[in-house]
């Protein structure tokens, strides 16, 4: 019998009474549970409760420990020692090779020449190496020209010319029928070197490449690695290349290499569609296998403001394939600090490894020659801290998933005569109230992202209220609700309560046909089988030390898969909030997840709380964390942002030296003016900059003109529903050297009616044009992608325009039926064309009033800044 320090006996009576009962052994009728002795009843065997202390160390250490293993995991970057195959010395070379140049825009010399020369280079040096094996090298530099639309930002059209694409083919030298593709992409946004996106993915392809070709036995299959210079231009080179490229018809697969961070882990996080195969092949050959269904359906469901090329390829190449990115360190992506530097070299290796490995497990498969022989269906995969992968067959896991539904749904049914379900209550109630209120009150106090510079003080302060509110609802329930009903019955009620809710949402999770509903069958397989495993421990002796050590140990599985998938949500996420605009309150979404996250760790830790003497020290403890935390973040010591070289915390702002020119119908300039252009893009808006920089204040924020296309403003992608909070402060006019030429060169009325208008421009390698039929007008055909004018945005369209170098003038046309009748009210004609260029490199991509006024931000900003103009007609 454990001794009376860490546990207690119920006494006997009609009523809970939890008073001590001292060390000695028990008072007369000890152990019925909590009901006056009855002298008909068998004699009830002694049950426990435990000490509040130990129940909370038990459930703390527990957590402490399966967090601490997913982190070990995830600093654990390579398995086992290198066998050689791949060089990461020598790719961390090419790396640094390529990131010396700096931001590589497309069009630039550092794009279009610097990097594509010394590719080549290297490519060239391979080819002379290994020109005595079994492989043959082929190298083809392409410059496509093209548009699509894509749904991606609320959906625009893009138009590309000249851009770049170098594909090297290796085939054995009686050449292949059937290709594997692997892709990466060297251009940058113009404010970064782009280490980790995506300098070291060609890097690690080069490498890749060398190793291939100096394989001694023939490949089955041939492969094409794409380095492509048109990538963070919303995937245009990719599709040049899959649409146009010769090659492409015989791609039966892709890998596609990418980042959303800045170094650790590649993950797949997309695979498909619907080729069982290709996860096999990663399952299989993968040496360092780091993988997730539940990233993929996250990803896809479009939650992420991101995209790949996988979606080029996916729809426009109808080929299946997968997709890895970097994920950490979010924070620093697309900024300056993406240098060569803070990419470990382990990192290159795990990377170079698995894509080495993968891509060899393809071509010498016989799979590859008919990839659509094996689509039939998704697979459910999930790593197990990083050490290995499980996989199996969406259909499976159906089947799996509705057994482990129906195993718990039967448990529960032979307990149906349990106290009332109060699950579903605490949930709304948690969600809904404490901890949103609190974000609230964060909000308005003007303290937002707080956490961004110190995560873990979210965690105290919003879980600490959570799981306050948790404790205290129940342990209000038990002392007052259920005072007639034994605490080791409310203890499996509460057990069966967490039960069915998960096994609620397996059941939803599955009918409509996501791989992620393994989660749930995992969080409800093992405790399940732990609680029917421990029952009769739990029935003779109650909630005893060993009960309680065993019942963590059989969640520690489930668990520790739970916490790892909880931490790529929080890796993932909280960058994210960093550039998701103003308009998205990122307490409210940070409070959310925490709470959420609260919900799920704690869901079979409840019957804890009914299973302890008392909570009283349990509440005063997160009570305490919580108001010292709350006291903290409220007096502004919690700074949400940093320039820590070791760990930078950046401020993204981006500001564009503008001159804006408006034209009437007649075509006579009605207005113009110029200055700084300012959007911030978190919620935090200007509030920190206007201390350093007094100019910049609310009083030049500007308003939307609703009658001017995207407001009037220079949008470089379409997003302002983002960022609707921005500040236009007054400056001279900009003149660049190279200024756009826009002329409209034809107007004539068509025998159907609509009125066809050809224009041309010519300006820098970055444009954007917007197009707003009047009320009444409506666009039916133009000269972009498949003729049909899609995704339009509250009556306007959005097509962005890059080109490489030596492009034409960029000539387009579209149809617009006229308005019957014209509104009187709104702006003369019948469509405003306006178009943006935008100067992102060389001479005219400063002035001396942005120079002057970036010196003056604090070293925790990072202001990304170009000239641009904005021209707008009237037709």
């Amino acid at each position: 019998m454990e001794s009376d320090t860490t546990i207690r006996r119920i006494k006997p009576s009609g009523s809970q009474n939890y008073e001590a009962q001292g060390n000695d052994d028990c008072l007369d009728g000890c152990g019925n549970n909590g009901y006056t002795s009855n002298p008909k009843r068998k004699p009830e065997v002694r049950l426990y409760v435990l000490r509040e202390s130990l129940a909370a160390s038990l459930v703390c250490v527990f957590i402490l420990v399966l967090w601490g293993l997913v982190h070990l995991s995830l600093q654990q970057l390579v398995i086992g020692k290198p066998t050689g195959d791949f060089n990461a010395v020598r790719a961390r070379r090419h790396l640094e090779r390529i990131t010396s140049v700096g931001p590589r825009p497309v069009g630039s010399q550092e794009n279009e020449v610097l990097t594509v020369r010394y590719l080549l280079e290297q490519i060239e040096n391979i080819r002379a190496e290994t020109a005595a094996g079994p492989h043959q090298l082929t190298v083809d530099v392409q410059r496509p020209t093209g548009s699509f639309s894509i749904d991606f930002l609320g959906g625009f059209t893009s138009f590309y010319d000249h851009v770049t694409n170098i594909a090297v083919k290796v085939e054995p030298k009686a050449g292949a029928q059937h290709l594997m593709l692997a892709n990466c992409h060297f251009d940058t946004v113009a404010s970064s070197p782009g280490a980790s996106d995506d300098a070291v993915s060609c890097a690690v392809m080069l490498e890749v490449l060398h190793s291939l070709a100096s394989q001694s036995t023939p490949l089955l299959h041939g492969v094409v690695f794409l380095f492509n210079g048109a990538e963070e231009n919303v995937l245009q080179a990719s599709h040049g290349f899959i649409t146009q490229h010769l090659w492409a018809k015989q791609v039966r697969a892709f890998i596609n290499l990418e980042a959303a961070g800045v170094g650790g882990k590649e993950v797949v996080f997309q695979t498909g569609p619907e080729n069982p195969g290709l996860v096999q092949a990663y399952v299989d050959a993968a040496k360092h296998p780091f993988a997730s269904v539940v990233g993929q359906e996250v990803f896809q469901s479009g939650i992420i403001p991101s995209d790949t090329d996988f979606r080029i390829y996916r729809d426009f190449g109808n080929i299946p394939g997968i997709d890895l990115a970097f994920i950490e360190n979010g924070f620093i992506y697309h900024t300056k600090y993406d240098t060569a530097d803070r990419i470990l070299t382990d990192s290159i290796q795990r990377a170079g490894d698995n894509i080495l490995a993968v891509l060899k497990y393809l071509v010498t498969s016989e799979k590859l020659a008919d990839s659509s022989e094996y689509r039939h269906g998704n697979m459910v995969f999930f790593d197990l801290l990083g050490v290995v992968v499980v996989a199996y067959p969406a259909r499976v896991g159906t089947i799996l998933n509705y057994m482990v539904a129906a195993a718990a749904f039967l448990y529960l049914a032979k307990k149906a005569s349990l106290p009332g379900n109060g699950g579903g209550r605490y949930v709304r109630r948690l969600a809904c109230a404490t901890v949103l209120i609190v974000a609230l009150l964060v909000t308005l106090l003007g303290r937002s992202m707080f956490w961004y510079n110190h995560f873990y003080s979210s965690v105290c302060l919003y879980g600490a209220a959570a799981t306050g509110k948790m404790v205290l609802i129940h342990t209000l329930a038990k002392n007052m609700y259920y005072g007639g009903v034994r605490l080791m019955e409310l203890g499996n009620l509460y057990f069966d309560v967490s039960l069915l809710l998960w096994c609620c949402s397996l059941v939803w999770l599955t009918q409509r046909g996501l791989c992620s509903a393994y989660v749930p069958m995992l969080m409800v397989a093992f405790p399940l089988t732990t609680r029917l495993l421990l029952a009769k421990e739990f029935t003779h002796r109650g909630a005893s030390v060993k009960y309680s050590v065993l019942y963590l140990l059989g969640l520690a599985l489930p668990y520790v898969h739970f916490m790892f998938l909880i931490w790529v949500v929080f890796e993932i996420f909280t960058p994210i909030m960093g550039r998701s605009g103003t308009e998205i309150p990122p307490e409210v979404v940070l409070a959310s997840l925490v709470t959420l996250t609260t919900i799920f760790l704690s869901s079979f830790f409840l019957h804890f709380i009914y299973l302890v003497r008392s909570t009283k020290w349990i509440l005063a403890g997160l009570g305490s964390v919580f108001t010292i935390m709350f006291l903290l973040v409220s007096s502004g010591l919690m700074f949400p942002y940093s320039s820590n070289p070791d760990s930078p915390r950046p401020k993204r702002v981006f500001l564009q030296h503008t001159t804006r020119t408006f034209h009437n119908l007649q075509g006579q300039v009605e207005s113009r003016d110029s200055g700084l252009w300012i959007n911030s893009f978190d919620y935090t808006g200007i509030q920190h900059i206007t201390p350093h920089i007094p100019e910049i204040n609310d009083t030049i924020r500007t308003r939307c003109r609703e009658d001017r296309p995207f407001c009037g403003y220079p949008w470089f992608l379409p997003v302002k529903f983002l960022s609707k909070k921005n500040w236009y402060l007054p400056a001279p006019e900009v003149s660049p050297s190279s200024p756009v030429e826009f002329s409209l060169l034809s107007k004539e009325e068509t025998s159907w009616g609509t009125i066809k208008m050809i224009f041309s421009a010519k300006g820098p390698s970055h444009m954007s044009l917007y197009l707003m039929p009047h009320r009444g007008a409506s666009l039916s055909t133009w000269s972009f992608g498949d003729g049909t004018p899609q995704f339009d945005l509250s009556g306007e369209y959005f097509v962005f325009y890059s080109h490489g170098l030596d492009a034409p003038t960029w000539t387009f046309w579209f149809e617009i039926q006229p308005p019957r009748d014209p509104d009187p009210s709104g702006p003369e004609g019948m469509i405003s064309v306006a178009i943006s260029s935008h100067y992102f490199f060389g001479e005219d991509q400063r002035t001396a009033q942005l120079e002057e006024i970036l010196h003056r931000f604090p070293t925790w900003a990072f202001p990304s800044s170009w000239v641009s103009t904005y021209d707008m007609y009237r037709y």
